[in-house]
This record gives C-alpha cells, sequence and structure tokens, in this order.
C-alpha cells in the first residue's frame, strides 16, 4: 500500500485501497390501467426512470435497476429480489400516479432505507395546452401521501422524500448526492474490519466498549490485534522506503522552529526516523491485517522498543486517516466510528476532544494530541519534536493545525446504561486566529452566542470526552444516519 499526496488539492489518496461502491437499488412505480389508456405512456416513465438512473450513477455507487412495479402482484414479486440483492439503499421512483399496492409488500419486509423520488419532467403544465396525458406524465407528487399513509398503517417508518424536478434541479441532485453518500456510510460500516491494539487508558471509564454490541448496532467486526504485528513491520522496514517516506513527510509538513511551550522543539531527526518508520510499518501492518480503521492505546515496558513506536503512531496514523483509514488514539473504539463516519461523507473527521474556553471571544478550543485527518487542515500542518506525550509515556513528533475555517460538524457516539449507542451531534464555525503552539491540533470552535449554554447543553446528553470534528455543516445527515441505524440521536444547539 502507498499514499500519494495530490498537489492541487492536498489530499492523501489511497492507491491500493479501494472503499467499496455503496449498493443502491431502483424501482419505478406507476398504475398499470393506464398503460392501455394512454398510448406511448409506459415508455415515456422508463425513460424518465432511465434519466433518474443516469443521476444517481454519477455519483460513483453500484446502481441495480430493478424496472417498474404497476400492481400488488409485481410488488410482491420484486421483494425477494431486494432481500436478495445486499442493498444499503433503495430509491423508490415516483414516475406518475400509482396505487399504494405497488408499495405495501415492499416497505412491509424490506428494512434497507427507502427513498421516495418524484422528480416532474416539466417545471409547470403549459395550462392552455394542458392534457390528461401531460398530467399523468408530470403526477411525480400524487402518490406520496397515499405511500406515506400506508408506510405508517404497516408499522414501518414514513420514508424520507425528494421533490423536485428531473432536469436542471441542482437542490434534487444535492439531495440525490447526500442519500448517496449515507449509503457509502452504511456500506462501510457493515463491511468494516477495525482493528484494536491493547485498551482503553483504565482510567477513562468512557472509552470502554464491546466489541460485540458495535457488531450489534453497525455490522461491522472488530479485529483484535497485538502490539507486535506493528513492531514486526518496524523492524523489517526497507532502508530506501524509509528514507522515501521522511522525503514525503518533510515535503507536507512544515517543521517551524518552537514558540512558547518548553516541551516542543524543532523536528528531531531521531524523531523524524522513528516517525518515517512507524508510518511504514503501519501501512504494512494495515494492509496485512485487511484493516479500514485501528483503535489503539498500549504502554509497553519503559524505554522499550515497543513503547517506542506504539507511542509514536501519530504521524503515520493522521497520513492513514487522510487516507480513508480512520485511526483513534486512547483505544477510542466509538470515536473511531464516528470518523468513519464523516469520512465516509467526504467531510474529514478528525480526532478531536474540547480544549480551554476563550471567554474574552466566546469560543472553545477543539483538537486533540493525535492522530489527526490533516486533509482538512487550514493551511500547512506542522511537525513538532514534542519532549514529552502529556498524560501518556513517550516522546517524539506531534501533529498541530487548525480546521480550515468555516462551518464545522462535530459527533460523539457515546453508549447509555441500557446498553445501547447515541449519536450526539452539533455545528459550529472553526473561525481565524492563532492556536497553541504545542504540536497538538486545536481549532477555534465558535457555537452559537452564548458558549457556556452550549457547552451545558452539549454535556447534558452524556457524550464520550472524544468526537470526530468534519468540514461543513451535516446535522441534517449524520440524523438520517442515526435513524436508519436505529440509534438515538440528538442535535445540540
Amino acid at each position: 500500500m502507498e499514499i500519494k499526496l495530490d498537489s492541487s488539492t492536498a489530499f492523501y489518496k489511497p492507491l491500493s485501497k479501494k472503499v467499496g461502491k455503496a449498493r443502491i437499488g431502483v424501482f419505478g412505480v406507476g398504475y398499470v390501467k393506464y398503460w392501455a389508456q394512454f398510448d406511448g405512456l409506459l415508455a415515456d416513465m422508463q425513460e424518465k426512470q432511465a434519466v433518474f438512473m443516469n443521476m444517481v450513477e454519477q455519483f460513483d455507487v453500484e446502481v441495480v435497476d430493478f424496472g417498474m412495479v404497476d400492481d400488488a402482484q409485481s410488488a410482491y414479486d420484486l421483494v425477494p429480489r431486494l432481500l436478495g440483492a445486499d442493498l444499503d439503499l433503495i430509491f423508490c421512483d415516483m414516475l406518475t400516479y400509482a396505487t399504494s399496492s405497488t408499495f405495501g409488500a415492499i416497505v412491509k419486509n424490506v428494512q434497507v432505507p427507502l427513498i421516495l423520488v418524484a422528480l416532474q419532467p416539466d417545471k409547470a403544465l403549459n395550462y392552455e395546452q394542458a392534457s390528461t396525458y401531460k398530467q399523468l406524465f408530470n403526477d411525480d407528487i400524487c402518490s406520496l401521501p397515499e405511500f406515506t399513509g400506508v408506510a405508517v398503517r404497516l408499522g414501518r417508518p414514513v420514508p424520507d422524500v425528494i421533490i423536485g424536478t428531473l432536469y436542471d434541479d441542482a437542490e434534487a441532485v444535492e439531495e440525490i448526492g447526500k442519500y448517496c453518500r449515507i449509503a457509502n456510510v452504511l456500506h462501510s460500516l457493515k463491511n468494516a474490519r477495525i482493528g484494536h491494539i491493547g485498551h482503553p487508558i483504565e482510567a477513562m471509564l468512557d472509552m470502554h466498549t464491546d466489541s460485540t454490541m458495535l457488531t450489534a448496532h453497525f455490522g461491522l467486526h472488530v479485529v483484535q490485534c497485538e502490539s507486535h504485528e506493528i513492531i514486526q513491520q518496524y523492524q523489517e522496514v526497507d532502508v530506501i522506503d524509509l528514507e522515501r517516506e521522511k522525503e514525503f513527510i518533510l515535503d507536507f509538513f512544515d517543521t517551524p522552529d518552537p514558540v512558547s511551550d518548553p516541551i516542543s522543539d524543532k523536528l528531531k531527526p531521531a524523531d523524524l526516523e522513528v516517525a518515517a518508520r512507524v508510518s511504514l510499518a503501519l501501512k504494512a501492518f494495515v494492509a496485512t491485517k485487511k484493516l479500514d480503521g485501528l483503535a489503539y492505546y498500549y504502554e509497553g515496558a519503559a524505554q522499550s522498543t515497543e513503547q517506542l513506536v506504539m507511542s509514536n503512531l501519530i504521524v503515520g496514523n493522521s497520513l492513514l486517516t487522510a487516507a480513508g483509514f480512520p485511526m483513534c488514539g486512547e483505544s477510542d473504539l466509538k470515536t473511531c466510528i464516528a470518523m468513519m463516519v464523516m469520512d465516509r461523507l467526504g467531510i474529514g473527521g478528525s480526532f478531536a476532544e474540547f480544549h480551554p474556553v476563550d471567554f474574552n471571544e466566546n469560543f472553545v478550543l477543539v483538537g486533540h494530541d493525535g492522530p489527526h485527518n490533516v486533509t482538512i487542515a487550514e493551511g500547512k500542518p506542522v511537525l513538532r519534536s514534542l519532549k514529552k506525550y502529556h498524560g501518556k509515556p513517550g516522546f517524539g513528533a506531534g501533529v498541530e493545525f487548525k480546521i480550515k475555517e468555516g462551518p464545522i460538524t462535530m459527533l460523539s457516539i457515546s453508549s447509555t446504561f441500557d446498553g445501547r449507542f447515541k449519536f450526539i451531534v452539533a455545528e459550529g464555525e472553526s473561525v481565524a486566529g492563532p492556536i497553541p503552539p504545542t504540536g497538538n491540533t486545536n481549532t477555534r470552535g465558535f457555537f452559537g452566542d452564548d458558549i457556556r449554554q452550549f457547552l451545558k447543553n452539549w454535556v447534558a446528553e452524556g457524550p464520550t470526552h472524544h468526537f470526530a470534528l468534519g468540514i461543513g455543516h451535516h446535522a441534517d445527515t449524520i440524523l438520517k444516519i442515526g435513524r436508519y441505524l436505529n440509534i438515538e440521536t440528538v442535535f445540540v444547539k
């Protein structure tokens, strides 16, 4: 496995790791009695569905066309095909009026998220030349109340709805893209192999997680790994590869002189050597174990190779996180999953917690000592040598940057007394200004008019102290993901 830098976007791209495409099903609905009554209407409906299929396919997902359902029997016939297709999400294309018998058996028996899409071809009827044919051609929203009402009567959730026009409707296209990204999240979670090394820091009671419950709620598998598997790779690093990795790191990161923190130094050659060697070891380890992410914490004996390696994962893990392999320190499996959700949405996902409040300017610093997602850094990220990792054993290179200025989203995954998981989401702004030069990430997070009240509201929901931090405002999307996973989700303001 290699990772390269695309200089035009400053994003790391994996060369040999391919995130599997979400598998999305599409079926259209219509009314069988219309076809004999209106010559050519069925062909027009099929053309509308083909246009919609093309709209979905542009979002780099695998699309399965299930044709049209136009009576009760065809709905029952479709159910086993949908169930056997291993779908992550389904679009029901509302082509014209359709009776709810075309939908009832499907919504009753299929558990995959189902979205009703009503995109009429014309922005408005030409009323002077209107006809029944033209009305039926544009009757996409007609059955929406009937379908959602029947879902309720059958004890199923009300499906989400996209309403718009089939052509030149940027808002509708964006909504379709949003659901495709949600499908990518659902696909990744249910197929993920998340590595786990060591144990949570004993004193952090909020970090402890039952791996079986992660499988129960998300479908993923936790791969229990050993520290020696990374150490073996560390000891076998090729000298030529090591020099290339060092050059790569120096090219990407800035290495400034220290400023005010006495435990920070300009990056030392010895620390760069260890960071580069560990980075190569991590890539080999992830490839060998076929992992999609990793949560770790392992101290090892003082002054041992084990301690040196396991305390110096920050640089390599930051690069892997940037390449789509979320990595989490302090053995935080829950936040590793939160970071994966954000990565598959295309919004980053960096490991974070709250740092000091600025009561003068009404913001709170959000960040951590690593690892991080350097794809969402504002400017060039920094490497500093740290004489100690505060609260943890070891020393070495630390990654420092702030999140891109503009809108940000936070996602914390906590667990409740009854053993279920809970999504806690908030939106804010990353604002301009200096951050502490401590070799850690820090972002000036602005969350509304009263930072005290926001923090009170956040902690009242019982979060873990870690969360994933991404760019843009995406609470609405994450709320939908929580609903599809049957996980309680709250939006904190």
